[in-house]
C-alpha cells in the first residue's frame, strides 16, 4: 500500500479507472494490463484481497471509516470512479470508433499489446528454463481461448451470474479479456451494450421524472440483468483477488511469466486484419438472435497483402499504440 497520495495522484487513478473501463469493454483487451503497465497491479489485487470477512467485522463493530481504511478503499474508490465514467463516456466513444473505423482501433490496440509485452518483459530479470515453461502455458492457453467459437445469448440469471464471476477476469488477469470471454458465452453484447444501455436511459428518464419504464418489461428484465451480472462479477472480482494474490506472494515469477504469456497469446483476438463469419442456416442465409443482430461464427484472420492507403494508416495506428506504452517508460525516468 502507499501512503498518502497527493491531488495529482488521485486524479491519475480515476484516469487509470478510465483507462481500464475502456480497456475492459474492448473485446480482447485487458483491463489488467492497464493495471499491470500502470505500475497499480499488485496494490489493485492486494487492496481487493482485503475485502474479506475481517472487513465485514470491522464495519459492523467499528463502522465505514474503520473499513474503509481496511480495504484501502480511497485508491480502489478512486479507480472504480473512473470505470463507472467510462463506461457511460468513454466507452461510448469507442462503440462508435469501432464501428466506424474498426481496422483502426483494432490496430491501436495491436500496438497497445505489443507495447505492454516489451513494458513488462524488460524488468522480468533471468528467464530461467522452468519459466519459459510456464510463459509458453500462457501463450498457448491465450491462443487457444482467442480461437474458440461463441456461444449464443442466455439470459437466465444463474448463467448471467457465472458470466460476471468469469467475465471479471480481465480486470485481474492481465492477458486475458473479459470481453472476449463474454463474446465466447455469447452475452458480449446483452451485458455490456443492451444492459448498459438500458441503465443509462432508466437513469436520464429518471432525471426528467419519466418512470413510464417501470411498464416496461423488456427494461426491467435487463435492469435484472445488469443487476445480476453486478454481483457476480464483485464475487469473482474478490475471489479471483484472493487467489493471485497468494499467487502473486507466494510464486511472482511464474504468475507473472504466466500473465505474459497470457498477454502474448491475446494478440490473435486484436489481429487488425480480420473478416467476420457469420453463422449461416440450412438455405446459406445469415442467422438473426432474437434481437436481430447477425449471429457471428468466427473471425477469419489474414495478412494484408498490398500496402494500400488503409493497411499504411493501420500499421501507422499499431506503432502509435506501441509508442504510447513505451512513453510510460520515458515518462517514469523522467
Amino acid at each position: 500500500m502507499r501512503g498518502r497520495r497527493t491531488f495529482n495522484d488521485n486524479i491519475w487513478l480515476v484516469l487509470k479507472g478510465l483507462a481500464m473501463g475502456a480497456a475492459n469493454k474492448v473485446p480482447g483487451v485487458s483491463g489488467g494490463v492497464v493495471a499491470f503497465v500502470g505500475g497499480f497491479y499488485e496494490e489493485f489485487i492486494y487492496s481487493l484481497q482485503k475485502i474479506n470477512s475481517k472487513a465485514f467485522v470491522l464495519l459492523y463493530k467499528r463502522g465505514f471509516k474503520r473499513f474503509y481504511q481496511y480495504i484501502n478503499g480511497k485508491f480502489l474508490g478512486r479507480l472504480i470512479l473512473g470505470m463507472i465514467i467510462s463506461y457511460f463516456s468513454v466507452s461510448k466513444v469507442l462503440d462508435y470508433l469501432i464501428e466506424h473505423f474498426e481496422l483502426y482501433v483494432w490496430s491501436g490496440f495491436f500496438g497497445l499489446i505489443i507495447g505492454s509485452i516489451y513494458y513488462l518483459a524488460k524488468d522480468f530479470g533471468a528467464w530461467r528454463k522452468k519459466n519459459i515453461v510456464y510463459l509458453l502455458c500462457g501463450i498457448i492457453a491465450g491462443l487457444s481461448i482467442s480461437f474458440l467459437e461463441p456461444a449464443k445469448e442466455n439470459d437466465h440469471l444463474i448463467f448471467v451470474f457465472l458470466c460476471g464471476i468469469i467475465g471479471v477476469s480481465g480486470m485481474t488477469l492481465p492477458g486475458l479479456s473479459g470481453s472476449f470471454i463474454l463474446i465466447l458465452l455469447g452475452n458480449y453484447v446483452l451485458l455490456l451494450v443492451d444492459s448498459v444501455n438500458a441503465l443509462f436511459d432508466t437513469l436520464t428518464e429518471m432525471i426528467q421524472g419519466d418512470f413510464s419504464f417501470l411498464q416496461n418489461s423488456l427494461r426491467i428484465r435487463l435492469l435484472k440483468v445488469l443487476a445480476v451480472f453486478s454481483i457476480g462479477s464483485l464475487a469473482g472480482l474478490v475471489t479471483l483477488s484472493h487467489v493471485l494474490g497468494y499467487l502473486l506472494k507466494h510464486f511472482k515469477k511464474i504468475t507473472y511469466a504466466v500473465i505474459i504469456g497470457f498477454i502474448i497469446g491475446s494478440l490473435g483476438v486484436v489481429w487488425p486484419w480480420k473478416i467476420k463469419q457469420y453463422d449461416l442456416d440450412a438455405a446459406g442465409n445469415i442467422k438473426f438472435d432474437a434481437n436481430g443482430r447477425e449471429v457471428i461464427s468466427y473471425y477469419k484472420r489474414f495478412f494484408p497483402t498490398e500496402f494500400s492507403h488503409e493497411t499504411i494508416l493501420a500499421i501507422m495506428f499499431t506503432i502509435v499504440g506501441i509508442l504510447i506504452v513505451l512513453s510510460l517508460d520515458w515518462f517514469k525516468k523522467d
